[in-house]
């Protein structure tokens, strides 16, 4: 016959641990709560994986993208779930920022480009020099913008031009290509509710100038997830996640915490 002192002891060293599980549980549904509602609220993180935004943004570069400057949508959610229709606080975005949006043909990916068309705006390129209204942007030539081909791992230089949109946002293009397939466009009439969207390579970008079945054509307001405000981690790609003796080597530590606006 059992000792009753001695269940009695077994059941009060059981509960505990079965208290310590559930208070695990308990830590860890409130921080995965917070961390969403800090995501979908607040700012959400983002990484560059493409050479669309140089010399703005750099491949390895680490984002915040704040989730309430444009207001919210469906998008501003995990997985954008269809909980309801359009923006709400919505803001209206300024021409120059650069935006984090869905890709308008598959509701699902995430682009960042530029924005320098607003509703109603009429946009077009000539000679590879951008047009507002049937206004050139104002571009200055400055330095070549110097960097390492990431393919054939030599030195490239690369024709480099201050911008300057109407309302004074000022940042830094590209132009690899003269006469590249975009330099020269039909006008583009953006439409109420949507925005024109550019990467700042201006040779490399598959952004609102290319039809929407190959690009982006016109970003609906609904579709825009943030706005990139800080940059604040920037690798450049030659250590792994596994070789961490190489860490601080790759490091762009002259990139981290920069803010990003125009």
């Amino acid at each position: 016959m059992n000792d009753p002192k001695t269940d009695l002891a077994g059941a009060e060293t059981a509960k505990p641990k079965k208290s310590g599980v559930i208070e695990t549980l308990k830590t860890i549904l409130i921080a995965g709560s917070v961390a969403l509602a800090f995501r979908s609220a607040l700012y959400e993180p983002f990484n560059i994986p493409s050479e669309s935004m140089l010399p703005t943004l750099l491949v390895g570069d680490y984002l915040f993208v704040s989730k309430f400057t444009y207001g919210y949508s469906r998008h501003s959610i995990l997985f954008s779930p269809p909980l309801f229709k359009g923006r709400v606080f919505e803001n209206p975005v300024k021409r120059g920022d650069v935006a984090v949006f869905k890709l308008p043909r598959d509701g699902s990916t995430d682009y960042i480009k530029r924005i320098v068309g607003l509703p109603g705006d009429r946009i077009q390129m000539v000679g590879g020099v951008l047009q507002i209204n049937g206004e050139a942007v104002k571009r200055e030539r400055i330095a070549d913008y110097v960097d390492i081909d990431p393919y054939s791992k030599r030195l490239r230089r690369t024709v480099q031009y201050r911008e300057t949109l109407p309302g004074g946002a000022t940042f830094l293009t590209l132009d690899r290509e003269p006469n590249s397939e975009f330099d020269n466009t039909r006008a583009f009439v953006v439409p109420q509710g949507h925005y024109f969207a550019m990467g700042d390579n201006r040779d490399n970008s598959l952004d609102s100038r290319a039809e929407p079945a190959i690009g982006v054509g016109f970003v609906p307001a609904e579709n825009l997830v943030g706005r990139a405000d800080v940059l604040w981690f920037s690798t450049d790609g030659t250590a792994s996640l596994f070789e961490p003796w190489y860490w601080i080597g790759a490091t762009r530590f002259s990139r981290m915490f920069r803010t990003i606006g125009p």
